[in-house]
């Protein structure tokens, strides 16, 4: 497990981390045994940091990790997020502090490695409330800074999602310590410069390029496009983090990838993970699993490394056309 350090934090993180949210949802649908088991086996594998949030389980996955963080040899670390609503708006200072103290007790910690704000940046997609960039870089900033200054976390970071013009203006502010960057096999834009005519997802060109020059750390997320891509059942629900797309789109997408790879490369749930692990640009990548046989799948794709260039070239090939195969 290759670690790196979370841009200019000073942390070390692993290539992988383990993601607390619904989206997987080990840490709060399965027995308790079975949570256990997921952090022990994350940790044993080589995975230091665990990724969460007041809103996944409604505060259940911060409960679950404050109950066995202590035990756990080597201590992982920690980051949670905030997630303000419409009537959160009137005292947003306020409510980011009311928000990390109700964390900090739900994970029995005095403060956390890096809190991030959950909300969406200059528009939103469906019921989310997004913040503008002056609440981001006023407000929000202003208190996270406060924060850091009190020792209540160690690093300040956002949820870089919603108008990508936005996100760019609050990355290059420098206000910020890290980002999550929506990135994955369906949606790599945010890697690249600029998107091709035929492109038809929302695109976020330039974001990990401004992360880079600020020195911020990437945790990339959404790598398994919500499940789509790490398997052919479609999920029963999914929220959309992105705009000009839908869960439909979404499967037809992931099932182009697994026609294209086949299972040369791994499982379709490895192929996803290794594409990720070639950008070295990114501090980690959150994964979202459902059961334990799917860690042992993504620590397998870690040591076989990142998707060769030809897998790498079937890509390209889908991208340019719209996931349609034979175009």
């Amino acid at each position: 497990m290759r670690k790196s350090f979370l841009g200019r934090t000073g942390l070390e993180i692993s290539e992988i981390a383990l993601g607390g949210g619904v989206t997987g949802g080990i840490l709060i649908n399965t027995s308790e045994a079975t949570r256990w088991a997921a952090l022990q086996r994350a940790v044993a594998g080589g995975i230091n940091w665990i990724d969460t949030a007041p809103l996944y389980g409604n505060g259940t996955s911060e409960e679950t990790i404050g109950r066995h963080l202590s035990v756990l040899s080597p201590r992982p670390h920690v980051s949670t997020k905030v997630r303000l609503d419409r009537a959160d708006m009137a005292d947003i200072a306020g409510a980011i502090r009311r928000s990390l103290e109700q964390s900090l007790k739900r994970l029995q910690l005095e403060r956390v490695a890096l809190l991030q704000l959950h909300n969406q940046i200059g528009t939103g997609i469906g019921d989310r409330p997004p913040l503008s960039t002056h609440q981001v870089l006023g407000a929000v900033a202003d208190t996270f800074d406060q924060l850091k200054e009190e020792g209540l976390i160690q690093a300040s970071g956002i949820s870089a999602v919603g108008s990508t013009e936005a996100c760019l203006e609050v990355i290059e502010s420098g206000r910020f310590d890290a980002a999550q960057v929506y990135y994955n096999a369906i949606n790599p834009s945010a890697a690249w410069s600029r998107t091709a005519p035929e492109w038809r997802s929302q695109e976020f060109c330039g974001i990990i390029a401004a992360c880079w020059r600020l020195n911020m750390g990437m945790l990339a997320i959404r790598i398994w496009a919500g499940g789509p891509l790490a398997s052919p059942r479609p999920p029963e629900r999914l929220a959309m983090m992105t705009s000009d797309t839908d869960l439909d789109n979404e499967v037809r997408c992931a099932a182009s990838v697994r026609a294209a790879l086949g299972a040369s490369y791994g499982t379709p749930a490895q192929v996803a993970l290794r594409f990720t692990l070639g950008n070295r640009d990114l501090s980690s990548r959150v994964l979202g699993i459902t059961e334990l046989g799917q860690l042992d799948e993504a620590l397998a794709a870690v040591e076989r490394g990142p998707l060769p260039p030809e897998g790498v070239a079937k890509l390209d090939q889908l991208w340019a056309n719209d996931f349609f195969m034979n175009a």
